[in-house]
């Protein structure tokens, strides 16, 4: 097997860890905001005990601190979004809430980027409409809340993606993953002296939450990301984006085969699942990459 082969097996491999996000999402009993802290609580301190992160953490000027703390809480507030979308909703629709980023990409991103506006990628994002509207008209009226939460969601995945493309590269992946992780739980954690919900400050989940959010932390979480920046070394940009965009993909199937959600859902909804996807496929094909470089950068890949 040649590296280059190896390298997309790892990609592919490390979207499908990050489908089982949802699947981990609806498994855990937790609401969505203590299991976003306890998410990002442990992965700030997992990296916290690699030596490697220390030395970056106390070479990085303190204004870059600031900087990916507070992109640490966009990460967060995605997350927010994203397990409440599960919880209000299920798997499925969360997963296919995130197809949507891209469209939220093509006007955050050149704002973030102080570049023009690409037609062809707003022609894009309206190509996907019809697919949303399909969705939509197969979520179950108690499960259209947490489709408009899933949206949202997205909406803050291409701010973050925008963010991490124009500043992640300034530093060492573990120490801009540690510093945003961290930033995220802060919030989170302040944040939930004023949700409104039992278990005290921030609640402490039992044995079998506690398993699972260690499974969410470092086989979907720390495992996918260490896989993935060996993977980015032999793979160009435009690969990596065309793997990562089969994400919903793998979590609407494993939703099907492990919690029966289709059950839940019309024929409509897998209609516009289809739709959206292919959209998804194409982008990168009708609208190249800019400028891509023999080595994408370095920024940390997240989800």
């Amino acid at each position: 097997m040649t590296p280059r082969s190896r390298a997309l097996w790892q990609i592919h491999f490390c979207v499908v860890l990050w489908g089982f996000t949802a699947i981990l999402g609806k498994l855990i009993e937790l609401p969505a905001l203590p299991l976003v802290s306890w998410r990002m609580l442990i992965v700030s301190a997992l990296l916290l005990c690699v030596p490697h992160v220390w030395r970056g953490l106390r070479a990085m000027p303190a204004r870059r601190i600031g900087l990916y703390l507070a992109i640490g809480v966009v990460v967060a507030l995605h997350w927010l979004g994203f397990y409440a979308s599960i919880k209000l909703a299920n798997a499925s629709v969360a997963a296919t809430c995130m197809a949507v980023g891209p469209v939220f990409l093509a006007v955050i991103e050149p704002v973030v980027m102080r570049r023009r506006f690409d037609v062809r990628e707003l022609l894009f994002g309206l190509a996907i409409v019809p697919g949303v509207v399909l969705v939509l008209g197969g979520v179950p009226g108690g499960m259209v809340v947490g489709f408009g939460v899933g949206v949202i969601s997205a909406a803050f995945v291409a701010l973050f993606g925008a963010l991490n493309k124009r500043h992640a590269h300034h530093a060492d992946p573990l120490c801009v993953t540690c510093l945003e992780m961290g930033g995220g739980a802060i919030v989170m954690c302040l944040t939930s002296l004023f949700w409104p919900h039992t278990g005290g400050f921030l609640p402490i989940p039992g044995g079998h939450d506690a398993l699972l959010l260690l499974i969410l932390a470092v086989g979907c979480t720390l495992l996918p990301f260490a896989l993935s920046l060996v993977a980015l070394r032999e793979l160009t940009a435009f690969s990596v984006q065309l793997a990562v965009n089969l994400e919903p993909v793998y979590a609407v199937i494993l939703a099907i085969l492990l919690l029966g959600e289709q059950k839940e859902l019309g024929a409509a909804f897998y209609g516009g699942v289809a739709i959206i996807v292919a959209a998804v496929l194409l982008h990168p094909l009708l609208v190249p990459e800019r400028a891509v470089p023999a080595d994408p950068p370095a920024g940390p890949l997240i989800d």
